[in-house]
């Protein structure tokens, strides 16, 4: 029996010939639900992050802690997504 009987199928995004196990760059945004402020707020032109988006920010720099083969680049904390 299908679990999903194909209810949540979309179709794939990924390019047919493309081999995805080798090293890439990826550019990936995170958005809260309903563009939440839960990050923080601008204010004066410059972001104040929350005590989740000190978190995100921590987080942010663990990834390596738990992935190899893994470098980090630039990130931006706004209100509403990463």
């Amino acid at each position: 029996m299908d679990k999903y009987q194909n209810k949540y199928r979309i179709k794939s995004v990924r390019l047919p010939n493309y081999d995805y196990a080798r090293a890439g760059l990826y550019f990936i945004t995170i958005c809260t639900k309903n563009r939440e402020h839960y990050f923080g707020e601008i204010i004066d032109n410059e972001m104040q992050l929350s005590n989740i988006g000190v978190l995100a920010d921590a987080f942010w720099y663990e990834i390596k802690q738990h992935s190899k083969n893994i470098d980090l680049h630039q990130f931006v904390i706004m209100p509403n997504h990463i």
